[in-house]
């Protein structure tokens, strides 16, 4: 349904490999799209939403970090509803995973966020949030699928130094309490490892999971169970929980439940010409699925696995990221 003109959605971190199809969609069906970028004037990590169809006439890029309120209220104001999507994200680069970087980020730039919208009388606010924030339970039972009333174990996360989960977790339930306090609508969505092609030009930390299978390599990889969405899917259950009045609390947001060694399995039978991991990791303990009925009962569909695997590889393949990979 086309929207009216002056109805505005502001997505934060608009530049993102998530937040890029978000905007696109957003302006397909005709918002007016406010997106915060660390610098609207760099192309290469944001020419690519210039370049989307309605963008020139309905999007609207502000300079704003997630500690930048002014920033942020700039961006906001005006906006009929706000999709926070930036966050610390984690990266191949060890340094950076630290709880210094994965953690106070997460949960001050939600808190920032949301006192920005609660200035600006938001009506509606969607938290990106993450299943980091619910598998890591080690009391839910193995045999149960994990649904919205899991959340993540605070000290569990601290102890096994798992940070990235940590800051998801305190994000998220915060966000959610904060919601509560000031009568402020808030949803929050939990995605999974987020597959497909990309919008913009530089390779995402959850992209590269499946640029590094097709690279192969002697190092081992983790054979632990993976839950996938693809990008577009996710994109469109937040659009869809943004427009249903009566969406409230969490919503876990996941595909396909899939072990490594068997998503390697799959890429090769589909191209096998390029070079695989050979060895995986055992992994202790049982299989961790999700249940995503509840978002499924608001009419949310996913395409097959195999659609995002060949949509991602094709884009990978035009980006130039599996050059010489091939045996």
């Amino acid at each position: 349904m086309e929207r009216k003109e002056e109805e505005r959605v502001c997505v934060t971190g608009a530049g993102g490999y998530i937040a890029s199809w978000a905007v696109k969609l957003l302006l397909s069906k005709g918002y007016v799209v406010h997106g915060t970028v660390r610098d609207p004037c760099d192309e290469k990590k944001n020419g690519h939403l210039k370049k989307l169809e309605k963008a020139s006439e309905n999007l609207l890029l502000f300079k704003a970090d997630l500690f930048d309120y002014e920033g942020l209220y700039a961006a906001i104001a005006g906006c009929t509803g706000v999709l926070h999507v930036a966050s610390p994200v984690l990266s191949d680069n060890p340094s950076v995973n630290s709880e210094v970087e994965l953690v106070e980020p997460a949960i001050k730039g939600t808190r920032n966020v949301l006192n920005v919208c609660l200035k600006a009388k938001v009506k509606k606010v969607v938290v990106v949030s993450s299943v980091g924030a619910v598998l890591q339970n080690p009391c839910w039972p193995k045999d149960q699928p994990m649904d919205e009333n899991c959340w993540s174990d605070t000290e569990f996360c601290k102890s096994t130094k798992i940070w990235y989960a940590l800051g998801k977790t305190i994000a998220e339930s915060e966000a959610l309490e904060f919601a509560m306090r000031n009568e402020l609508n808030v949803v929050t969505i939990c995605p999974s490892l987020a597959f497909g092609p990309m919008l913009q030009s530089t390779l995402n930390y959850s992209s590269s999971f499946l640029v590094s299978y097709l690279k192969g390599g002697s190092e081992p990889v983790s054979g632990r169970d993976q839950q996938v969405v693809d990008v577009r899917d996710f994109a469109e259950a937040l659009i869809l929980l943004y427009e249903k009045p009566e969406a409230e609390g969490r919503y876990i947001c996941s595909s396909y439940t899939i072990r490594a060694k068997v998503l390697v399995e799959k890429l090769k039978a589909m191209y096998p010409n390029y070079d695989y991991p050979k060895n995986f990791t055992e992994e202790i303990g049982g299989r961790f699925d999700v249940n995503c009925k509840k978002l499924q009962d608001f009419g949310w569909k996913y395409r097959p696995l195999e659609e995002s695997i060949v949509d991602a590889v094709k884009n990978f393949e035009e980006c130039g990221l599996l050059v010489g990979n091939k045996d």
